[in-house]
Parts: C-alpha cells; structure tokens; sequence
C-alpha cells in the first residue's frame, strides 16, 4: 500500500511539473499602431491561432507555446530596441514587420543575440540579398517576385504601354521600381516618368504634386509603388481626378486591408500581387490552408489576409523546425529549416538555404467590382487571380543573388 501511495505521488508530483511547465516565449515585432496597423491586426490574429493550435496539440517539446507582443509602430528603431526587450523576456525567435527597413534593423539586431528573426510584409530585395544573414528568414515574397510576375501578365496582356511611377522614397519603394521598370522594360525614365514621395510624413501636397504629373503625362498604366497610409490617401485622390478612367493603376503588393479600408468602388479593378488569397487553398487543394480559413472565420467572422496567413505558417514552421531537430537553439534550427519543402496552406514551398528566401507561388490578381463583392456572405471576396507564377521562376537565381552581395556570397 505504501508503494502504491509512493507511486501515486510520484505521478501526481510529474504529471503537475509537466502541467506548470514554464511556456516557451515567441516575439512578435508588429504595428500595432502607425501606417500599417491594419496589417499589424492582421499579423497578431493569424499568430495567435497558430500558437493555439500548436498548444491544442500539446505544445512544443511538451512546452506550451506563449505568444508576446510589441509595437513597432513601423518604425526600424523602435523595431530594434523591442528585440532587445524580447531578448531579456528569453524569447526563442522573432518575427514580424511590416516594412523592409524595420526587418533589416530587427533582424540584424536578433543576429547580433543570436536570436532566430522571420521577416513578413518586408517586400525589398535587400532584406534576403545584401541585408541577408543566417540569422534572418523571409516568408513573403520579395520585389522581384512581385515585379516578375506582373510584368508577365502586363506584357502579355497589356503590351508597349507607357508607365508612370509614384513611389515612397525608401528602400522597399526605390527596389519595386527597378525590379518593375526592368520586367516591362520601362526603364526608359524619359518616356516612363516616376515621382517620389518622401518616406516619411508625406503631405495632402505631395500626393496632389505627384498625380498632377501623372495626369499631365500621356501615360497609360500608372504604378502606386506605395504602402499604408500613403497608398490609401493617393489612391483616393486619383479615383477623385478620375485617372481610372484613363490609366491601368497597378498596386504592386495588395492587401486585404487595402480594400476594406478604402474601399471597392476606389480599389475596383486595381491590379497587383499576393503571396495567398483565401481561395488559394481550395484552388490547390490544400486541406490544411482550407482549414486555416474555417478557423480565421470562426474566431474573427472575417477571410483571412496573406498577411495573418504569413505570420500563422512563420509560427507552424518554427514550431515543426523545433520538433524535427528536438531543440530550441537557432543553429540547430537554421539546419532544420534550409532547403526543407513543405506544403501548409497552399501548395509546395521551400526555405531556401543560399538566401533564406521562403519560394513559393506567387499571383497577379485584380480587385473585383464592387457589384461582386457585396454578393459574397462575408462581402470580402475582394480578389480575382488572373495570373501565378512558380515561385522557381520568380525568385532571383544565385547567380543574381551573388552578383548583389558582391564578395560576400554566402550568408554569415
């Protein structure tokens, strides 16, 4: 009998370690206020379903997963220092942003800790090329891949056009214009004219300035490299002086956000990209994305953006990474997690080692008429695919990767 206490003891003495095990801490660096708050709703949202679900499943390494958060207000310094706040919470890894500038601070800050950092809505060609580093993961796509796909369907549908760009003067803006200029061979600035915004505190003015000279130009496919607030207020005073009516407007990175905010009769027929749509999953028969989409629905009754779709497989990634190497060090988990292939929430995708560029399908889609989009339940079908392209294809190769990082060709 006395054994049988003894025995009972010992389970019950386990059986409570295991259940007051301390949780492992993630970060996420997002903006929960500022230009692109609205993506920073989007990006906590999709996280905080993949933590539980992870700890639905029993957590990681018989850990449960505990999900922190901070606002960088897309702001790099601000993004910087919260690393370092993450650091002295002992986080595992980091993720987040939603500009590039913020995860190249970020992320060289959490290689500087040794901290793992996962890139999302960082869209700039340097953040995997020569911003890169081992430390540093990207999900979403980068400008080139935007870039490649759009100007294949531009130049197979919309041929020997004249473009005029308005771009934010920053790092994401100055790389979308190359990388387009270069995929519809508008490279001529002479016939295809740009305006460049400031990159920060952009004014009523300056928007005017910018469409007044895309206005006055004889171009018929007018490109709003812009983001956040500076892509809402312009896109609102282009529908007011009627430049849809006369100019393809080309959105290189849409977002659901984006539409809700300003609206479909603004955004309808507005082209650009997306890394995934809510129907992406039904269309490449992933029973796990379709999921996802169920349970964004039932948690929040709205589809899920690419951006809560990004910031949930950063965090399933993480986590499988962490099951299939049975540690929670960053090396052993950069080891895990270069060159694997897996499929979540669309089809087939790749952490590919030589850049840790996340390569996967990419789609040019088309906001959808107004009409369309009220008769859906949700009244969010905003996105029609007219165009995909392999991520393979769209991702630079390493001979274009190496001739960016110069003589550092291979990432430290």
């Amino acid at each position: 009998m006395a054994r049988l206490m003894l025995f009972c003891c010992l389970l019950l003495n386990c059986l409570g370690v295991r259940l007051l095990a301390e949780p492992i801490r993630i970060g996420l660096n997002y903006p929960h206020s500022g230009n692109y708050r609205a993506e920073g709703l989007e990006l906590h949202r999709g996280a905080l379903l993949a933590v539980a679900a992870i700890n639905s499943e029993g957590g990681v390494l018989g850990q449960p997963l505990q999900l922190l958060a901070r606002d960088s207000a897309s702001n790099a310094e601000t993004a910087r220092a919260n690393v370092d706040a993450f650091a002295a919470q002992r986080v595992q890894m980091i993720f987040g942003g939603a500009t590039s500038e913020e995860a190249i601070a970020a992320g060289q800050r959490a290689h500087d800790l040794g901290l793992l950092y996962f890139a999302t809505l960082s869209y700039a060609d340097e953040v995997t090329g020569s911003a890169g580093h081992r430390y540093l993961f990207r999900e979403s796509n980068s400008a080139r891949m935007s870039a490649r796909v759009l100007g294949e369907y531009l130049g197979w549908n919309m041929p020997r056009q004249r473009y005029h760009y308005i771009l934010v003067d920053d790092t994401w803006g100055r790389s979308i214009e190359t990388e387009l200029r270069t995929s519809t061979a508008s490279q001529d600035r002479a016939r295809h004219g740009r305006s460049a915004l400031p990159a920060h505190a952009a004014m009523r003015k300056d928007y005017l300035a910018a469409l007044s000279k895309a206005a006055a130009s004889d171009a018929d496919i007018l490109v709003l490299a812009l983001l956040g607030d500076d892509l809402q207020r312009t896109l609102r005073l282009a529908h007011n002086l009627k430049l849809h009516t006369r100019m393809q407007i080309i959105v290189p990175h849409l977002s659901k956000s984006i539409v809700q905010q300003i609206g479909p009769k603004v955004m309808a027929g507005v082209i650009g990209t997306e890394a995934w749509t809510w129907q992406v999953p039904a269309q490449e028969q992933s029973a796990s994305g379709q999921a996802f989409v169920q349970a964004y629905i039932g948690h929040y009754q709205e589809y899920p953006a690419s951006s809560a779709a990004s910031a949930y497989s950063i965090v399933m990634q993480w986590a499988d990474a962490v099951r299939r190497s049975g540690r929670l060090a960053s090396e052993p988990l950069i080891g895990a997690l270069e060159d694997h292939r897996y499929s979540l929430l669309k089809g087939p995708q790749q952490w590919r080692a030589f850049d840790h560029q996340n390569v996967q399908n990419i789609y040019a889609v088309r906001v959808r008429s107004r009409q369309h989009i009220m008769q859906d339940p949700l009244k969010q079908d905003y996105f029609e695919i007219i165009h995909q392209m392999a991520g393979d294809s769209a991702a630079p190769s390493l001979d274009d990767w190496q001739q960016e990082r110069g003589d550092q060709l291979s990432l430290q």
